[in-house]
């Protein structure tokens, strides 16, 4: 029995000495591969990005939050003592790992073996350094090996302050912060090195379970926290009895975290658009966009202002290169963060009409020309004018005023729907299209900002304006990445059409169906309801401004307070009216020169006096010149007072219709042969 007691000792000893050997083997490669202190300081812990409004005022931050970098002299004590006395109170003791700590953890995993509960961590300060810079967080024997091993290479390689100033630099607090000054920043609005010894409780205490304890969250969980840290720091001799009884934890004025406003329905559209302009992954980035804070303010406003239990509804607002000023997404972004202004699809109703118009004008019609509202059967389908009456004889600008349904009908089928749908998808609809007879009144599921987008065109007489909400990426440096170009190249249609359809629009305004859009100043618009009542629209512009508002349900049920479309109307006359408060009055561009094609009647086309000095008769045949000085010769003179014919016996045209062209083509001539022939 000795023998083999001997025989246990000898093997014991000789496996604990090779193991001792294989550690300090371990540590001597660790050592040599561990990089220098500076290196270690700014190894990078993810990508910070500080997103920026127009006027350059941070509005948010995404990632990691790193602090100012601050050296162990510039740490206040009374941090580091918290700390220490916290995490690893015998940290100037140990040589990076704690035996007794190590110990300590074991006897409780064997008191805890099968009950499910977590067992006691034994890590110490140096331990968590390497764990944050060269490991990660997950269970494993072999992860903790390593940690250990990194731990006493690092003991050897950097002194106690250089670890403690790694560690209060790096540690994660909550919220994002990284490090002491981060963490202080955020928490209580001012830099690390002023705070006090309940401050540091505060802070100190976040290590151990930094979303439990954040005191933006919970502020009496990390109170209940920051209390167990200064009993800490008393056992430990760090503070006096007196000095923690001073410590007064409810007096700590904490900073008070940024809403959840709307603003984040912006950014949550806007930055992943990052991965198509740059190409870096780990610098921290400074993003700079087109958000003016006081319109968006207004425009959070506005749409909470006109939008009644259980509606939504939604904003979007572009300046006159596309850049968003303002964007609503929802009536609060904490409860729902879907983004209704970019990503819902709804019935734009009558506001489509602005593409049948445009169609309209682009193949020769004029705001001024006649149409007729009447009955219309297109193969079965009829449409109603929401007043269920009919106006006989107006124009064009009467019918878009108005909204007249039977007008809009009746030019879908003179231009051609498949014609409107192209002119939509030219103007920025990317949603499907359908070309049904009814499309010409809003049955496409549209997006707000595409709508919005095609308003926008409008208004800068024709141009695409394509929305963008980034102007200026840099690095934390100033390097600059990506700067936005404004592209002026693409003309949508010509000036003189986008004239005649801002005539349309703002007499919508002034006197058809939008004027609760009115604000004081020009304004060119048009608003749409669906028949059933399920979306509300006002869509214009005014003073370089574009504004599209939505309301609705999110279950597509009717709202009966949605028709005639006044809501949406009032809820951008309320935000236009601070959005373009500071600009100076425009004055709408509706007066510009037709091209040649339209000036010219229709009579002198066809019988004025030809360009090519070629007569034709009636069949569209050549008349000889010597039969023309003929005519000419039977003709007084221009130069007598009575060379002017009377106008009743001057001979009338031929009425332009299909005989006339069959006459003109031959066709007629065509038909009698072909009846002759014997068959």
């Amino acid at each position: 029995m000795k023998k083999w007691l001997v025989r246990g000792l000898k093997i014991g000893l000789v496996g604990f000495l090779s193991a001792a050997i294989a550690v300090v083997v371990a540590v001597v490669i660790a050592y040599q591969s561990l990089p220098d202190y500076e290196s270690l300081k700014s190894s990078p812990n993810g990508q910070m990005i500080r997103v920026h409004a127009a006027d350059g005022s941070v509005i948010v931050s995404l990632g990691p939050s790193f602090g100012r970098w601050l050296s162990f002299d510039q740490i206040p004590t009374v941090m580091v003592d918290a700390m220490v006395s916290t995490e690893d109170k015998r940290y100037y003791l140990h040589p990076g790992v704690d035996p007794i700590g190590m110990a300590r953890a074991a006897w409780v995993a064997m008191e805890r073996r099968g009950s499910g509960r977590r067992w006691q961590g034994a890590s110490t300060i140096t331990q968590q350094v390497t764990r944050n810079i060269f490991l990660n967080n997950s269970y494993s024997w072999g992860r903790k090996v390593r940690e250990m091993v990194l731990a006493l290479a690092l003991e050897r390689k950097f002194s106690k302050r250089q670890i403690l100033e790694l560690y209060l630099n790096k540690v994660y607090f909550g919220g994002g912060a990284y490090g002491i000054d981060a963490a202080s920043r955020k928490f209580f609005g001012h830099p690390a090195t002023s705070l006090d010894l309940p401050e540091a409780a505060i802070i100190a205490g976040l290590v151990k379970a930094p979303s439990s304890y954040s005191p933006t969250a919970d502020a009496e969980a990390a109170i209940g926290r920051a209390g167990v840290v200064l009993e800490l720091m008393e056992e430990n001799g760090k503070i006096s009895p007196s000095e923690r009884a001073d410590a007064h934890l409810q007096d700590v004025k904490m900073a008070p975290e940024p809403p959840q406003n709307s603003v984040r329905y912006f950014t949550d559209w806007a930055l992943p658009q990052l991965d198509t302009l740059i190409d870096e992954p780990n610098e921290p980035l400074e993003v700079y966009t087109t958000i003016d804070l006081g319109m968006q303010k207004a425009a959070t406003a506005a749409v909470q202002a006109n939008v009644s239990n259980g509606m939504q509804g939604a904003l979007v607002s572009l300046d006159r290169d596309g850049a968003v000023r303002a964007m609503v997404g929802g009536l609060d972004y904490v409860t729902s963060n879907y983004n209704r202004a970019t990503t819902a699809t709804r019935q734009p109703g009558s506001a489509w009409k602005i593409f049948v118009y445009m169609a309209a004008l682009e193949a020769g019609y004029t705001p001024d020309t006649g149409v007729t509202d009447g009955p219309v059967d297109i193969n079965g389908w009829k449409p109603r004018n929401s007043n269920g009456r009919y106006s006989g004889d107006i124009d064009i600008r009467t019918a878009f005023a108005y909204s007249v349904n039977t007008v809009a009908a009746k030019l879908g089928v003179e231009v051609g729907f498949p014609t409107i749908a192209d002119m939509a998808r030219r103007f920025g609809i990317t949603t499907p299209i359908n070309t049904h007879p009814s499309m010409v009144l809003g049955t496409s599921d549209v997006r707000l900002i595409d709508m919005t987008r095609a308003f926008a065109s409008v208004a800068r007489k024709g141009v695409a304006v394509t929305p963008y909400g980034i102007t200026k990426v840099t690095t934390a440096d100033g390097r600059v990445l990506y700067e936005h170009q404004d592209d002026t190249s693409r003309v949508l249609v010509a000036p003189w059409v986008a004239a005649g359809m801002t005539d349309l629009m703002q007499t919508a305004v002034s006197t058809g169906t939008g004027k609760a859009a009115q604000i004081g100043r020009p304004v060119a618009g048009k608003t749409g309801t669906t028949n059933s009542g399920k979306d509300g629209w006002f869509l214009g512009f005014s003073s370089g401004i574009t504004t599209g508002v939505w309301v609705g349900r999110d279950d597509a049920r009717p709202v009966p307070a949605l028709y005639g479309g006044r809501a949406p109307a009032r809820a951008f006359a309320d935000y236009m009216k601070v959005a373009v408060a500071n600009r100076p009055v425009e004055q709408f561009e509706t007066q510009v020169t037709l091209p040649e094609w339209q000036l010219e009647p229709d009579e002198e086309a066809y019988y004025g006096q030809p360009d090519n000095g070629m007569m034709v008769d009636e069949n569209g045949l050549p008349i000889e010149r010597s039969q023309q000085r003929t005519g000419e010769e039977d003709q007084p003179s221009g130069d007598s007072p009575d060379a002017a014919p009377n106008p009743a016996d001057r001979p009338q045209p031929p009425r332009l219709d299909q005989q006339w062209i069959d006459n003109v083509l031959g066709r007629n001539r065509q038909q009698q042969q072909q009846q002759q022939q014997p068959h």
